[in-house]
Protein backbone atom coordinates (compact mmCIF):
# COMPACT_ATOMS: atom_id res chain seq x y z
CA UNK A 1 0.00 0.00 0.00
CA UNK A 2 1.23 3.60 -0.98
CA UNK A 3 0.50 6.98 0.52
CA UNK A 4 0.82 10.30 -0.46
CA UNK A 5 0.46 13.58 1.12
CA UNK A 6 -0.16 16.48 -0.13
CA UNK A 7 -0.40 20.13 0.44
CA UNK A 8 0.54 23.61 -1.60
CA UNK A 9 4.09 23.75 -1.05
CA UNK A 10 5.21 20.43 0.71
CA UNK A 11 7.21 22.76 3.61
CA UNK A 12 4.39 22.49 6.55
CA UNK A 13 0.96 20.29 6.58
CA UNK A 14 2.47 17.49 4.21
CA UNK A 15 5.76 16.96 5.39
CA UNK A 16 3.98 16.97 9.25
CA UNK A 17 1.90 14.23 7.90
CA UNK A 18 4.67 12.03 6.58
CA UNK A 19 6.56 11.88 9.90
CA UNK A 20 3.30 11.46 11.92
CA UNK A 21 1.91 8.93 9.42
CA UNK A 22 4.90 7.40 9.42
CA UNK A 23 5.52 6.95 13.36
CA UNK A 24 2.33 5.75 13.98
CA UNK A 25 2.78 3.19 11.50
CA UNK A 26 5.63 2.23 12.94
CA UNK A 27 3.70 1.86 16.12
CA UNK A 28 1.43 -0.13 14.76
CA UNK A 29 3.68 -2.75 13.34
CA UNK A 30 2.95 -1.49 9.90
CA UNK A 31 5.76 0.34 8.75
CA UNK A 32 7.00 -2.23 6.47
CA UNK A 33 3.45 -2.71 4.84
CA UNK A 34 2.93 0.49 3.97
CA UNK A 35 5.62 3.12 1.63
CA UNK A 36 4.54 7.06 2.33
CA UNK A 37 5.80 10.08 0.87
CA UNK A 38 4.43 13.89 0.85
CA UNK A 39 4.79 16.35 -1.68
CA UNK A 40 2.99 19.99 -2.70
CA UNK A 41 0.81 21.08 -5.85
CA UNK A 42 2.77 24.25 -5.97
CA UNK A 43 6.78 24.33 -7.32
CA UNK A 44 7.83 27.09 -4.72
CA UNK A 45 9.63 25.55 -2.15
CA UNK A 46 11.25 22.25 -4.53
CA UNK A 47 14.08 20.51 -2.62
CA UNK A 48 13.46 22.71 0.86
CA UNK A 49 13.11 21.17 3.84
CA UNK A 50 10.00 21.78 6.11
CA UNK A 51 9.69 24.99 7.66
CA UNK A 52 11.78 25.27 10.92
CA UNK A 53 8.37 25.38 12.66
CA UNK A 54 6.75 22.40 11.68
CA UNK A 55 10.18 21.12 12.54
CA UNK A 56 10.31 22.12 15.99
CA UNK A 57 6.78 21.17 16.43
CA UNK A 58 7.05 17.77 14.88
CA UNK A 59 9.93 17.30 17.40
CA UNK A 60 8.51 17.96 20.49
CA UNK A 61 6.54 14.69 20.01
CA UNK A 62 9.51 12.73 18.84
CA UNK A 63 9.19 12.82 15.19
CA UNK A 64 11.70 14.03 12.92
CA UNK A 65 11.02 15.92 9.67
CA UNK A 66 15.04 17.62 8.92
CA UNK A 67 15.79 14.69 6.18
CA UNK A 68 12.46 15.52 4.27
CA UNK A 69 12.83 17.86 1.27
CA UNK A 70 10.11 19.45 -0.74
CA UNK A 71 9.04 17.83 -3.82
CA UNK A 72 5.82 19.13 -6.54
CA UNK A 73 2.74 16.88 -7.07
CA UNK A 74 2.87 15.19 -10.82
CA UNK A 75 0.92 12.78 -12.88
CA UNK A 76 2.85 9.40 -12.62
CA UNK A 77 2.06 10.05 -8.27
CA UNK A 78 -1.57 9.09 -9.20
CA UNK A 79 -0.26 6.14 -10.60
CA UNK A 80 2.75 5.13 -8.20
CA UNK A 81 0.35 5.63 -5.39
CA UNK A 82 -2.87 3.97 -3.73
CA UNK A 83 -3.96 6.92 -1.43
CA UNK A 84 -3.18 10.68 -2.18
CA UNK A 85 -4.73 12.59 0.22
CA UNK A 86 -4.56 16.10 0.22
CA UNK A 87 -4.86 18.62 3.24
CA UNK A 88 -7.76 21.46 1.69
CA UNK A 89 -10.31 21.78 -0.86
CA UNK A 90 -7.66 24.16 -2.81
CA UNK A 91 -5.62 21.08 -2.75
CA UNK A 92 -7.75 18.43 -3.54
CA UNK A 93 -9.50 20.68 -6.33
CA UNK A 94 -5.42 20.82 -7.93
CA UNK A 95 -5.08 17.38 -7.70
CA UNK A 96 -8.42 16.12 -9.13
CA UNK A 97 -7.38 18.28 -11.95
CA UNK A 98 -3.57 16.55 -12.39
CA UNK A 99 -5.13 13.20 -12.20
CA UNK A 100 -4.85 11.31 -14.95
CA UNK A 101 -8.22 9.52 -16.40
CA UNK A 102 -6.84 6.07 -15.85
CA UNK A 103 -5.46 5.98 -12.38
CA UNK A 104 -7.24 3.90 -10.20
CA UNK A 105 -5.61 6.01 -6.90
CA UNK A 106 -8.20 6.91 -3.88
CA UNK A 107 -7.98 10.69 -4.37
CA UNK A 108 -9.56 13.09 -0.91
CA UNK A 109 -9.12 14.75 2.24
CA UNK A 110 -6.85 13.33 5.30
CA UNK A 111 -9.23 15.04 7.40
CA UNK A 112 -11.69 12.12 5.88
CA UNK A 113 -10.24 9.68 7.65
CA UNK A 114 -10.57 11.27 11.25
CA UNK A 115 -14.48 11.11 10.97
CA UNK A 116 -15.21 14.36 9.42
CA UNK A 117 -15.55 14.76 5.90
CA UNK A 118 -14.89 17.64 3.87
CA UNK A 119 -13.01 19.61 7.08
CA UNK A 120 -9.41 20.60 6.18
CA UNK A 121 -6.00 21.01 7.90
CA UNK A 122 -5.23 24.34 8.06
CA UNK A 123 -2.32 25.81 6.79
CA UNK A 124 -0.37 27.08 9.93
CA UNK A 125 2.80 29.07 7.72
CA UNK A 126 1.27 32.51 8.51
CA UNK A 127 0.49 32.03 12.14
CA UNK A 128 2.01 31.59 15.18
CA UNK A 129 3.08 28.36 16.79
CA UNK A 130 0.16 27.20 18.07
CA UNK A 131 -1.36 26.89 14.84
CA UNK A 132 1.32 23.73 14.11
CA UNK A 133 0.17 22.53 17.38
CA UNK A 134 -3.24 22.43 16.11
CA UNK A 135 -2.03 20.54 12.21
CA UNK A 136 -0.03 17.78 14.24
CA UNK A 137 -3.14 17.14 16.39
CA UNK A 138 -5.48 17.00 13.50
CA UNK A 139 -2.92 15.12 11.60
CA UNK A 140 -2.45 12.44 14.15
CA UNK A 141 -6.52 11.90 14.19
CA UNK A 142 -6.73 11.56 10.64
CA UNK A 143 -3.41 8.86 10.78
CA UNK A 144 -5.33 6.63 13.25
CA UNK A 145 -8.44 6.78 11.14
CA UNK A 146 -5.98 5.87 8.26
CA UNK A 147 -4.20 3.53 9.92
CA UNK A 148 -7.68 1.53 10.69
CA UNK A 149 -8.97 1.88 7.41
CA UNK A 150 -5.68 0.46 5.76
CA UNK A 151 -5.85 -2.63 8.48
CA UNK A 152 -9.81 -3.50 7.09
CA UNK A 153 -8.42 -3.08 3.77
CA UNK A 154 -5.65 -5.28 4.13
Amino acid sequence: MKVLFVCLGNICRSPTAEGVFRRMLEQAGMAEAVQIDSCGVSEWHIGKAPDARAQQAALRRGIDLSGLRARQLSEQDFHDFDYVLGMDQDNLRAMRDLKPANSQAHVGLLLDFAGTPGAEVPDPYYGGDEGFENVLNMIEAASAGLIRHLKRER
